[in-house]
């Protein structure tokens, strides 16, 4: 049984009539799933309790002995500006509601109102102090000179600032309960993210991980929602859905950008009410789950496109998160290599292999399209086949080699940016071609065979053009 308080804030609910308290306290928990209540019925107390400032929302009864609604409204927000306010009378007066939300207050309800209409408004009221307190924790975070717990980040090896930076983000924004996207290619670490998310969440319950890739409608909502007995042909025993097995904790819903229409519709209604029908319930069940997306496609592509809904994309990207691939930080691939190559000795029960002198640069030259994900798996399979206390360059080369040709003319794609066009005076292209040489044979620390497979040429191609150089 769950022990989450929600919201993370106390809501406090003044009124002088403990019955009314005790029905509305009942009803926030059971509606709205606000559990998170505590309540006063005198009035004089209330300043002291806000100034012990564990509460971030109060419901104020209008007609109360000894101090009013209206004057407790004045004093909180003198003394609390940070804290919500919502006055409920017994009666419904328009100037005196004009009256109070002029001091401050951010709602006004009667007694009598329709029970959901204050809920919403309760819960509206809710959702606007989360994304205040993100506010100021993100900004909190984000001017610190470091990241205060690194240790959440121990399976993303890098020193790269753009990385660094991207952990400072995700630190400030762990604690929110508003969805987390997380963009990026295949292989560049997006589950890691979302695992050192949710361990800085300091959600109780667990990380759970579903892949919606190729869910149909009925088959995304039974995974996500769960289903009663009966609910359809076959359904012989009730089944909990991932959310509620997420309960308390952290639900990642990956690939996010190949779910259909239908099935985002589903989504977004869970995302904005709070709330999921069980197949075959009439009854919703309100969400007690962090929610992160992931996806390696480009949702403002698809957005653009149709094919994702523009209300659930702006809702989604709310905090956001694109992880670069591995190309656009070569400079983490020594740290890498170290780091796979000792995991891979470990796993496999295998000395720690010395590195080959031209491997670095081998690699350097590589534009990896899978990521650090395939820089791990040609690793292990280097360490795999190891006979000899050096690594083999081999199983790189072959890798190498083979992507190459797929290119064009057996050469490496072009830069992005022309590297001579700030030139003023271009240099022959013998001087060109020279420079290229002894930058190649620089990047491969002497080792011709690797210079070579750097510029996309053969060894002896590359033996005749440094003899020239020497000329």
């Amino acid at each position: 049984m769950s022990t989450t308080l929600y919201p993370e804030f106390g809501v406090l609910l003044v009124d002088d009539e403990p019955d009314w308290l005790s029905s509305l306290a009942l009803t926030l928990e059971s509606c709205a799933g606000i559990s998170n209540i505590s309540t006063c019925s005198d009035s004089r107390q209330v300043m002291a309790l806000l100034d012990q400032g564990d509460i971030g929302l109060v419901l104020l009864d209008l007609t109360m002995p000894h101090l009013s609604g209206e004057e407790l409204l004045e004093q909180v927000a003198e003394r609390h500006p940070e804290i919500v306010a919502i006055v409920v009378s017994g009666l419904n007066q328009l100037e005196t509601a004009v009256r109070c939300m002029r001091k401050g207050a951010f709602d006004y309800f009667v007694k009598t109102d329709d029970q959901d209409r204050m809920i919403g408004g309760v819960l509206r009221a809710v959702r606007m102090q989360e994304l205040q307190r993100d506010h100021r924790e993100m900004a909190s975070r984000l001017n610190a000179p470091e990241i205060r717990h690194p240790e959440a980040f121990d399976a993303l090896v890098t020193n790269d600032r753009a990385m660094r930076s991207l952990f400072a983000y995700v630190e400030a924004v762990a604690k929110s309960p508003q969805p987390l996207l997380v963009t990026g290619e295949r292989g560049v670490g997006k589950e890691l993210i979302a695992r050192a998310t949710h361990r800085l969440s300091g959600c109780r319950g667990k990380l759970v991980t579903v892949n919606v890739a190729g869910l149909d409608d009925t088959v995304f909502a039974d995974t996500l929602f769960g289903h009663l007995r009966g609910a359809y042909t076959g359904a012989d025993q009730p089944r909990r859905g991932m959310i509620e097995e997420a309960a308390d904790g952290t639900l990642l819903l990956d690939e996010i950008g190949d779910l259909s229409i239908a099935s985002q519709v589903k989504l977004l209604r869970l995302l904005q009410e709070g709330e999921y029908f069980p197949l075959g319930s009439d009854l919703p069940k309100r969400i007690k789950a962090r929610i992160i997306v992931a996806t390696h496609q480009n949702l403002a592509d698809r957005e653009a496109a149709g094919t994702f809904r523009r209300d659930l994309y702006f809702r989604l990207r709310t905090h956001q998160v694109h992880l670069p691939p591995l190309r656009e930080r070569r400079g983490d691939i020594p740290l890498l290599l170290d780091h796979f190559l000792e995991e891979a000795s470990r796993t496999l029960g295998k000395p720690r292999p010395i590195p080959p002198k031209g491997l670095i640069p081998l690699l350097s030259g590589y534009s990896f399209p899978g990521n650090v994900r395939e820089l791990k798996g040609l690793i292990y399979d280097a360490v795999s086949q190891q006979r000899d206390r050096q690594l083999s360059l081999e199983p790189f080369t072959r890798v190498v080699e083979r992507v190459r040709p797929e290119s064009g003319a057996g050469a490496v794609l072009p830069p992005k940016h022309n590297p001579f066009s700030a030139f003023e005076d271009l240099p022959t292209f013998s001087d060109a071609a020279a420079f290229l040489v002894l930058e190649a044979m620089e990047r491969a620390g002497g080792n011709q065979t690797t210079a070579a497979r750097l510029l996309g040429i053969s060894q002896p191609a590359l033996s005749k053009r440094l003899k020239m150089i020497k000329g």
